[in-house]
C-alpha cells in the first residue's frame, strides 16, 4: 500500500477512521444491525463520542502518534505534530516532516473514554535517551578493554 498524499487528504485515510469507529461501536452493540444503528440514538452518541489514535510506522523502524495533521501544500511528504511519549517532552510540541515513501504502515484505534484503557501502549518514535519505567536499560555491548596488559 502506497499512503501518498491522496490516501491522507482526499478520503482514504478518513475512511479508515470512520471504519475503526464504526466497528468499535458495532462491537459495543453486538446485537444492532447496521439499518437500526443509523437511527438508534444511543449508538450514534456513541460512536459521536469515540476517540481514534493515529499510529504511523516509518522504513527507519521508527514509530510516531499522529496528534493532528497539518496540512502543507507538498505532496512529497507528511507533516504532523506528534504525540510525546516521554514526559519531558509533553511541554511543547513537535512538527514532524516525513517523507510520504518512508510510511510503510498506519494503524488506527478507536477507543470509546469511559472503556480507554488505564495504560494506553506507549509509542516508541518519540522518547528520550534513558528508557522507559519498567523496562530494562539496554547492556553496553562493548567488550571491555584491557589497559596495560602485555
Amino acid at each position: 500500500m502506497i499512503f501518498n498524499y491522496d490516501w491522507w487528504f482526499h478520503g482514504t485515510y478518513q475512511d479508515r477512521l470512520n471504519e475503526a469507529k464504526r466497528r468499535c461501536s458495532a462491537a459495543h452493540f453486538p446485537e444492532m444491525t447496521p439499518e437500526k444503528a443509523d437511527k438508534d440514538a444511543k449508538y450514534k452518541k456513541f460512536n459521536k463520542e469515540l476517540e481514534a489514535r493515529t499510529i504511523m510506522y516509518l522504513r527507519d523502524a521508527f514509530s510516531y502518534e499522529i496528534k493532528g495533521i497539518i496540512p502543507v501544500p507538498t505532496t512529497v511528504a507528511m507533516t504532523f505534530e506528534c504525540m510525546a511519549a516521554d514526559d519531558a517532552y509533553k511541554v511543547g510540541c513537535f512538527v514532524v516532516t516525513v517523507p510520504f515513501e518512508d510510511i510503510v504502515r498506519v494503524e488506527v484505534f478507536a477507543v470509546h473514554p469511559n472503556e480507554k484503557p488505564e495504560d494506553m501502549p506507549s509509542i516508541k518514535g518519540f522518547s528520550s535517551s534513558s528508557s522507559q519505567p519498567g523496562q530494562p536499560k539496554r547492556p553496553d555491548e562493548r567488550p571491555g578493554r584491557a589497559e596495560g596488559t602485555d
